[in-house]
């Protein structure tokens, strides 16, 4: 009776989930400790738009069943398990325009995005 042992594997390390730029992540630190505190940002991925999805964020007291928490540059978001897929590589960053501010994704699983950008399909 011969026995043979499969070789043993290397796992690689997968890439993060989410990434958070410096000013996304200033921004998120300064919510936590102002009008946010003892809330996490929780991200997820709605049908929405004439793309088909967008991106839906709210404020949560706890991570549900399931979901991811990603933790970057020291700050902890929330991404919700059935939006990981479509978020895999993203960066969230934080902008600040002439007329607005806000925080954008920029998200390597985007085909393409509606004329007015609030949409996106994979």
């Amino acid at each position: 009776m011969s026995t043979t042992t499969a070789p043993t594997r290397t796992r690689r390390e997968l890439p993060p989930l989410m990434r958070l730029t410096d000013a996304a992540a200033e921004r998120l630190r300064k919510l936590y400790e102002t009008g946010q505190s003892g809330m996490t940002l929780r991200i997820g991925v709605n049908t929405k738009g004439c793309s088909g999805l967008a991106y839906d964020m709210n404020w949560v007291e706890a991570a549900g069943p399931g979901d991811e928490v990603v933790t970057d540059k020291g700050v902890r978001v929330i991404v919700d398990r059935k939006a990981s897929l479509f978020l895999i590589g993203t960066t969230m960053d934080y902008e600040v325009k002439a007329l607005s501010a806000g925080f954008t994704f920029i998200n390597p699983n985007e085909k393409g995005r509606c004329g007015c950008g609030e949409s996106f399909h994979v």
